[in-house]
Parts: structure tokens; sequence; C-alpha cells
């Protein structure tokens, strides 16, 4: 059966974000003064091919632990639907 995965990457809040922030500030000079914070991370689609949701699911938890994220530094969050 075929899969599609969104996996959202993001940076744990713990890590420094000087893009976001970067973002934020030319934001705010903008004139979108209510802009308080920004976080940038990562928005992964991937299509495969699995026996079921869970198949699927594990397949790229197991993609982001050794590729798709930094675990030292980002979390990620997968979510799996029928292609």
């Amino acid at each position: 059966m075929k899969w599609v995965a969104d996996v959202v990457i993001a940076l744990r809040p713990s890590v420094l974000d000087p893009a976001g922030t970067a973002v934020a500030v030319s934001l705010q000079q903008l004139g979108h003064t209510s802009v308080e914070a920004v976080r940038i991370g990562k928005h992964i689609t991937l299509s495969l091919e699995a026996i079921d949701a869970a198949a699927a699911q594990s397949e790229v938890e197991a993609m982001c632990e050794i590729l798709l994220a930094n675990v030292v530094i980002e979390t990620y969050s997968v979510s799996v639907r029928e292609a």
C-alpha cells in the first residue's frame, strides 16, 4: 500500500535559532510588531510503500533517527496517511 509521511523537524527549545531570530527582527522592522519570536525548521514529505500505517510510521521514524534529523539538537514528528 502507498503512504505519504509528513515529517516536521524543529530545533530543540534549548538550542538557539539565529536564523529564526534574524527573521523575527526583520519582520518587526517591516512593521509586524506583533511578532515575538520565530523558530525555523524543516518540513519533509515522503512517499513510500508499506504493509500498513504502523510499518510506514516505523520506517520513517528510523529514517529520521539515522539521516533526516540531527537528534542531538532537533526533534521530529511524523504523521502518516494513505496516498
